[in-house]
């Protein structure tokens, strides 16, 4: 235990890596470093992920190993990021000045050697033009060559300095000795405008990639952009003074204006209002706010206003915890991307072994033209091989994948769990919290003719009584806007059977049938018929009764979550065969079930019995995700292919699955198996590509097809082309963020203005808003001038009479009037 305990796991942005050889080798150099475990190169985010001993070894060493093999390593961590994207920032703006001006010089370069070649004067110019062009603007191809030299390696700036400045010798040779191979019978050639424009056409192509590369990493920017720069603190004598974000403490009061953002995790202290948290969950209704309830950095307030107490801030934020999710999951590597590295580990040199195998090739079939062909397939091979391409292939996709699952509220661990995910064929679903809302709710309601009078009664009965059931009616007749009767007198709580009170000299019960049946309660046939009903669906009864007679049965179970149903019915349209695992008895997981089209399913299981069947379901030859958000589910969730943990659920769930969904949304899980599959696919492609684009481009520039059909590749075309096959392969996987992953939810909201009579001064305006956004379902924001209430409705519309009840009972007396 004592020697895992120094182990730590940190991401260093790296600098001055220009393809997948170069990736390769920091990797390489810092796996070797004692103390080091692991070290994962992300070229696409120009980042390491690496795994050591803090005992053993420091930051600063590794930053030296990588300084020594010709690189650099960001090991001040203190905004890592900011400084890793103002250093790109100022390498692309850079780099864009420098392909102007490689553009400038390449247009005349190309026209002059081109069209006006047999001119005497061409070669001349050409030499001219060339030489700033491979010298000045491409002097980094040769500067990084040179510092790979030294530490025995070879990268992409190996390839493009020796065959740019090969050609460039070769036509510099022609140039000033032209007898050297007229007396031998041979034209003269000079190769300038190849070298030159090779030269400006890689400039482009990095150009291109370091500008589709940025576009990986939206997401992250997007995340650390939703966190405002500074908040509302309240003093201890109630003043608000405007403090930067990192002033705030846990503990500390902070205010958020309507449309504000919460600039850091805590508890609503005073007020209500909804809050958007679409952001961070991808849910897209705004959810009810008020006092006790959590709030997320990021997140946006809508109408209302709240003060609330801070309890996470800086890095312990949920948004912060996201952040470092989503870079810790893009820095991983899929299974597959091993393979591609021990490609690019060995490509450079490859291709330098091909490239000169191709002259002296040329030289033995063709002793009359060899040296020229033969050189020209030297330079060409150098050209069109790319290792960035297939560097590019697996991260770009990786990144863009996770990032957009991110921005749907879909947290991946690592890449290796999205190819995983991909290949799932069976979902366990766990039924409480998952299936379910995990608390009781009122699904039905009946009443005897005229006995909805004593709905108020019925209210104020259960109100006293502490049974989770009696909660379940309290709310469901709270939000029908029924006002509860006063208090019960001669409170009595039956054990096992319910409640009595009386109300003036009438008594009333509300609990089981037998307290009923006990007291001699008479019921109504209907009543009792619909009662049955729903027993046989497994739902808990709750009776109302008043001086002897039965008014009222409530039905109350814990509810199937909105959109469970459809992402069922998702799944198994997918071919995924579905199974609910649950604790409770057969009659309620058969009631769920049943409502949920859950064909297959097992009641009365153990905690350890749920990952006892996931293992019986993977020895089947099945690939398992489990999904659940307890405690209880955390054995399983560990031990499924893939453990998707609900957002709502425990930390301890959380931590034990591979994938994390940040609201109770189940249709978050097919969305979650869809965009695997997309960005799996994405990966594939990019691969397919990458490989096939260097098994035919290396053949053709070494002229294999020359004596077919004399055709040998231009190294101009060679550059172009090199270029491009990066750039697609990036562009392919920013294809992802236009794809469509889940139906999109529509946000069912409603807003109506009232006129409120009454108001004096700021303190009535407050107390009529603090009311009116008590009522469930209502978000309101109130003006002294005009008097005026502007309510927006989450679902269905609230009657008027219930907003005035609750502004006579919260507020005073004030007036509403609809506009």
């Amino acid at each position: 235990m004592a020697a895992n305990e120094s182990v730590t796991k940190r991401i260093f942005p790296v600098l001055g890596m220009s393809c997948a050889s170069c990736a390769a080798r920091v990797g390489r150099t810092l796996g070797e470093q004692p103390g080091v475990r692991s070290a994962a190169v992300n070229y696409a985010a120009a980042t390491v992920a690496v795994e050591y001993d803090a005992a053993a070894t420091a930051p600063e060493r590794l930053r030296q190993a990588v300084r020594d093999a010709g690189y650099d390593l960001v090991v001040d961590l203190t905004d890592a990021a900011g400084k890793a994207e103002s250093e790109h920032d100022a390498r692309y703006r850079a780099l864009k000045r420098r392909v102007a001006a490689a553009l400038a010089l390449a247009v005349p370069l190309l026209v002059v050697g081109m069209l006006f070649m047999h001119r005497t004067w061409s070669p001349w110019v050409t030499w001219l033009l060339a030489t700033p062009l491979v010298f000045w603007l491409g002097s980094g191809f040769f500067t990084g060559a040179w510092r790979q030299l030294r530490h025995r390696s070879a990268n992409m700036d190996t390839l493009v300095a020796l065959s740019t400045g090969i050609a460039y010798l070769f036509s510099l040779f022609n140039l000033f000795f032209p007898s050297f191979w007229t007396a031998r019978g041979i034209a003269p050639h000079v190769y300038f405008e190849a070298s030159g424009v090779v030269v400006a056409f890689v400039l482009l192509g990095r150009l291109l990639e370091e500008r589709a590369k940025g576009g990986t990493m939206e997401a992250i920017r997007k995340l650390a952009g939703l966190r405002p720069a500074t908040v509302l603190r309240i003093g201890a004598d109630g003043t608000q003074c405007e403090v930067p974000v990192g002033d705030v403490r846990p503990g500390d009061l902070l205010a958020v204006r309507p449309g504000g953002r919460i600039a850091v995790d805590g508890v609503v202290a005073e007020g209500a209002s909804y809050v958007d948290e679409s952001m961070l969950s991808g849910e897209p209704v705004p959810a009810a706010k008020g006092p006790s309830d959590r709030v997320f950095a990021g997140t946006v307030n809508q109408r209302g206003t709240f003060r609330y107490r801070a309890v996470e801030v800086g890095e312990g934020t949920m948004l912060a915890q996201i952040i470092r999710l989503v870079q810790d999951a893009q820095g991983s590597k899929a299974p597959v991307q091993r393979l591609v590295d021990r490609i690019a580990a060995v490509f450079v040199p490859v291709i330098i072994l091909l490239a000169v195998a191709s002259f002296l090739l040329w030289l033995v079939f063709d002793p009359a033209e060899g040296f020229v062909r033969g050189l020209l397939a030297l330079v060409t091979v150098l050209v069109v091989a790319c290792p960035c391409a297939l560097g590019l292939a697996t991260p770009t996709a990786i990144m863009v994948g996770i990032g957009k699952g991110a921005g749907l509220g879909i947290l991946v661990r690592d890449a290796e769990t999205l190819e995983t995910a991909c290949r799932v064929d069976t979902v366990v679903l766990d039924k409480t919290g998952t299936l379910t809302e995990g608390r009781p709710a009122v699904t039905d309601l009946a009443w005897t003719a005229g006995g909805e009078a004593a709905a108020g009664r019925f209210l104020a009965l259960e109100r006293a009584s502490e049974h989770p059931l009696a909660a379940a009616v309290v709310q469901s007749l709270t939000t029908q806007g029924v006002p509860a009767a006063g208090t019960p007198d001669g409170f009595e709580n039956i054990p096992g059977r319910g409640v009595a009170g009386r109300f003036g000299d009438t008594l009333c019960l509300a609990g089981s049938r037998r307290l009923l049946a006990e007291r001699g309660v008479a019921v109504d046939e209907a009543l009792e018929r619909q009662a049955d009903r729903w027993a046989a669906r497994a739902r808990s009864l709750v009776w109302f009764a008043e001086a002897g007679r039965a008014l009222a049965v409530a039905a109350v179970a814990d509810r199937l979550r909105e959109g469970s149903r459809e992402a069922v019915a998702a799944l198994q349209a997918r071919g995924i065969g579905v199974w609910m695992l649950t604790g409770d008895q057969e009659a309620s997981a058969a009631a769920v079930a049943r409502e949920a089209g859950i064909e297959r399913y097992r009641a009365g299981v153990l905690p350890s019995g749920k990952a006892a069947f996931v293992e019986e379901l993977q020895r089947a030859g099945h690939v398992v995700a489990m999904a659940g958000d307890g405690i209880n589910d955390s054995a399983a969730l560990a031990r499924a292919d893939l453990g998707i943990a609900m957002g709502s659920g425990s930390d301890i769930a959380i931590e034990a699955a591979r994938m994390t969904v940040l609201s109770p949304d189940l249709r978050k899980i097919p969305e979650a198996i869809r965009l695997s599959r997309l960005t799996v696919r994405t990966v594939r492609e990019n691969l397919f590509w990458a490989f096939i684009y260097n098994l035919i481009g290396v053949p053709v520039a070494a002229g294999l097809f020359y004596p077919l059909w004399g055709f040998q590749l231009d190294p101009m075309i060679a550059g172009a082309a090199m270029a491009m096959s990066s750039v697609s392969v990036v562009a392919n996987s920013l294809r992802l963020k236009r794809r469509k992953i889940g139906q999109p939810q529509k946000r069912h909201t409603m807003e109506k203005r009232f006129r409120v009579e009454g108001m004096m001064c700021d303190h009535c305006r407050a107390h009529v808003e603090k009311a009116l956004n008590s009522v469930a379902g209502v978000s309101a924001s109130v003006t002294l001038s005009p008097p005026v209430a502007a309510v927006v409705f989450a679902g269905d519309t609230v009657p008027v009479e219930t907003l005035q009840r609750a502004v006579d009972e919260l507020a005073g007396d004030y007036r509403l009037t609809e506009l």
